[in-house]
């Protein structure tokens, strides 16, 4: 296949590629069902990384222009239907073609942005990519032959016990072993107040069920986790975004919206904020307790690394200064053992746990009952410190090095903070970026982030990049910060010539 490339265009080449095909399909040239070259073939062919022409496919696929068979290739669409899958294809079909039960619904409840989200980082994917985009620990300090070990004991232990559906409030021990875990760091909390979830997520979908309606409104930072931002669009709440800045979320800001929205829960991730990675400070957290107190709104307190921290005193989670019940506190062992545990667990206190547990009774009946017990078989207090202060030690060694590469390799325009801990550096753009067409370009270069437009209540364009600096060694970080620092110098350079639209900046965040 012939296309031509002008390389001295501005036009990246990737869309050369997409466009030039897109022609082809529309005008018939490429008939439907054909089949495309394979894209390491085409891009020896045309001179380009594999990559370039990855992520014209990619976008022909999106657009549902062709569509990708696992094991045979990939192919023009004969149809809208034959080119996309799941979501993208029961919203490509005609109405009519449904049966009348299904046309009563009037939209997919699923957060605007998790489509894209989803098709991005399966380019992040791609081999030879670094990416910065994970929202995980680091896999190489995964503890797996002890838990392995401590699955086959359970097993040996336990026998078919270990196998049956287990408590819906989650196994005992574990509760125990978290509560006394929680303890160690300054939150007193009883068993009885835990519930073991399926995930944090699982954890923020609960409570979303039970205490929101339909309309019902949340308060919510901007940015935030895009998973939450998913829950409170699933039950078609309306969300109020609260600004930041460098302390975290701007609680003076909170009473206005409050006696404006009259919201029904406060949504906050006050300690390493997924994105920005600030913590809110020790004055601010008190205010938000006490106004949660006093104008009687739930706050749903989400700490899904709060223990990884490495500068800095320690800060109480909001739980530890709740008096009168007002906060629920959800955590995770995800990031800081193993994401494919789906363990995590909230903690709420008075007649909210009990509507909380039937909720997740008729969810699922249990979180596993296996891994539950292997959890627990596998953590003690002094092993889960001993394993905190390990990752607290090279997690720390490792955002250093992507500090210094940032000082080294970015231009000057672009501006960060140092987090004291958590997973992420929140890297702000100058506001003419696009930061999706900027997405596309790195993933050519062979780098790859969570572009801060998915981060924000409504998609808003906004120029800033979540890096997660805890994935990969010294050596990889360095290597991949190299290549996002040519990116950045390319694109910020083409911007100021006037080679790429600008966007028009509608919040003003940390």
């Amino acid at each position: 296949m012939r296309i031509p490339l002008d390389r001295e265009s501005s036009v990246p080449l990737y869309q050369q590629i997409r466009d030039f095909l897109r022609r082809e399909i529309q005008r018939g040239d490429l008939a439907p069902e054909t089949r495309l070259p394979p894209t390491r073939e085409l891009a020896a062919a045309l001179g380009v990384n594999r990559l370039t022409v990855s992520s014209a496919y990619a976008e022909l696929e999106a657009e549902g222009l062709i569509y990708a068979h696992v094991g045979r290739g990939t192919f023009v669409a004969s149809s809208p239907q034959s080119a996309t899958t799941g979501i993208e294809r029961r919203t490509a079909l005609r109405t009519g073609e449904w049966p009348s039960w299904q046309q009563a619904y009037p939209r997919p409840l699923q957060y605007a942005g998790r489509t894209e989200i989803e098709r991005l980082l399966t380019l992040a994917a791609n081999p030879g990519v670094i990416s910065f985009a994970q929202g995980t620990g680091a896999s190489d300090l995964f503890p797996v032959a002890q838990f392995r070990q401590a699955m086959n004991e359970v097993l040996r232990r336990d026998k078919a016990d270990a196998l049956g559906y287990g408590e819906r409030a989650g196994y005992p021990p574990l509760r125990l072993t978290i509560a006394r875990v929680l303890a160690s760091q300054g939150l007193a909390v009883s068993p009885d107040e835990i519930i073991i979830t399926t995930g944090s997520q699982q954890a923020l979908d609960l409570v979303a069920r039970t205490l929101l309606r339909p309309g019902d409104p949340v308060l919510v930072e901007s940015p935030t986790y895009s998973g939450a931002l998913e829950v409170f669009e699933g039950v078609e709440a309306r969300l109020i975004a609260v600004p930041m800045d460098e302390e975290g979320m701007r609680v003076e800001v909170v009473e206005e919206l409050i006696q404006y929205a009259r919201p029904r829960l406060i949504y906050t991730i006050p300690t390493f904020h997924n994105p920005t990675g600030t913590a809110l400070g020790n004055a601010r957290r008190r205010q938000l307790v006490a106004l949660s107190e006093c104008y009687n709104i739930p706050i749903l307190e989400d700490d899904f690394v709060g223990d990884l921290r490495y500068d800095g005193p320690a800060q109480p989670a909001l739980k530890t200064i709740d008096a009168r019940g007002n906060v629920i506190y959800v955590s995770t062992f995800s990031k800081m053992l193993m994401p494919g545990l789906r363990i995590g667990f909230l903690v709420a206190s008075g007649p909210v746990y009990d509507h909380l547990l039937i909720r997740k009774r008729a969810t699922d009946l249990a979180t596993s009952n296996l891994i539950q017990r292997a959890l627990e078989a596998y953590i003690t207090v002094g092993r889960y410190q001993a394993h905190l202060r390990r990752a607290c030690r090279i997690y720390r060694q490792r955002r250093d090095v992507m500090v210094q590469c940032l000082r080294e390799q970015c231009p000057s325009e672009v501006t960060w903070n140092i987090p004291r801990g958590g997973l992420f550096i929140w890297v702000r753009l100058p506001g003419s970026v696009s930061v999706p067409q900027l997405y596309l370009e790195a993933i050519q270069e062979g780098v790859a982030f969570l572009p801060g437009t998915f981060l924000f209540p409504g998609n808003e364009e906004y120029p800033a990049i979540r890096l997660n600096f805890t994935v990969h060694p010294p050596d990889i970080i360095t290597e991949g910060m190299r290549r996002l620092g040519r990116v950045l110098g390319r694109f910020l350079a083409r911007a100021e010539s006037g080679t790429i639209p600008s966007h028009d900046q509608k919040t003003v965040v940390v």
